[in-house]
């Protein structure tokens, strides 16, 4: 019996997030990229499988779950497949607003990282940029419904995840630095950002604006808060507009209509969240 067509499968999508230029979820069973380059950083992690690719003339493999790779903005690299069964990756394309290019010339001496926390914030800001789970999401439900689902995930906390992933790139990249540890004025500024969240319930706000306004590095600004509160403040902000949706439900009012005016991108994020957090979905919520 002769052998099916090559398996192949890719989702892309441009998040709403300041700092991530394309997401991109690919399952290759046999794929061999010509020499390229990116005008941006390119963070993969794999889902399983092995890849080979060469950065600057330089070849390395890649097995397993347990690593990170980072091809730096504007360096020949390839990629191919190197087994039967391919491999599935997830990428973020970075721009310069997350890493400056002059970090380029460490990256490709070691374009490769065995890190564990690394790579798990990675997966866990994939999964809130649109909870895809792995290349196959876009398959069933088609590249438009993906672009839906990202728009549908909470930026606040796509972007502190970025924060955080910022944060140990440059722990690769340049000399260690220590990192800061809340201070006594860590109550102070979690509580104001607490207000601050708390006036901009249904507008929202990115990370970086509550930064500036409160002259505070964003990292710092996440530990102060889960430091005093015992939450990060994205969660802070999902939790609060639950509250103010079960409220409005038990009013009477329409599940689209709550998810609109608590401050969520559509019915079908209130649903997620309120699911999650309630255990049921509004609508029953409503009716009982």
């Amino acid at each position: 019996m002769a052998d099916g067509p090559p398996r192949t499968t890719v989702s892309a999508w441009r998040p709403p997030v300041a700092g991530i230029a394309e997401v991109f979820h690919a399952h290759f069973t046999e794929h061999a990229y010509p020499s390229h380059t990116h005008d941006t950083w390119a963070l993969m992690i794999l889902n399983d499988g092995a890849v080979d690719f060469a950065c600057d003339r330089h070849r390395h493999g890649v097995t397993g779950t347990g690593t990170v790779v980072l091809l730096p903005p504007g360096v020949v690299h390839d990629g191919r497949t190197v087994t039967a069964a391919g491999f599935r990756k997830r990428v973020l394309y970075l721009d310069a607003t997350v890493l400056p290019e002059d970090l380029t010339g460490r990256a490709v001496d070691a374009p490769v990282f065995g890190d564990a926390l690394l790579r798990h914030r990675i997966h866990q800001l994939h999964t809130s940029l649109g909870h895809a789970g792995d290349a196959h999401a876009g398959d069933a439900r088609g590249d438009n419904a993906q672009a839906d689902n990202a728009q549908a995930g909470d930026v606040f906390e796509a972007e502190s995840r970025l924060a955080f992933i910022r944060e140990r790139l440059h722990f690769h990249l340049d000399a260690p630095r220590p990192t800061r540890t809340p201070g006594r004025e860590a109550h102070r500024l979690a509580a104001a950002l607490r207000d601050l969240l708390d006036s901009r319930l249904a507008a929202g706000l990115s990370l970086h604006e509550a930064a500036a306004v409160l002259h505070a590095h964003p990292t710092h600004l996440i530990r102060c808060f889960k430091q005093t509160y015992g939450l990060p403040p994205h969660a802070y902000l999902t939790g609060k507009r639950i509250g103010w949706a079960r409220g409005l439900l038990l009013d009477g009012r329409r599940p689209a209509e709550v998810a609109a005016t608590v401050g969520f991108h559509d019915q079908a994020h209130l649903n997620r969240h309120f699911t999650r957090h309630v255990g049921t979905t509004p609508a029953r919520y409503a009716a009982m």
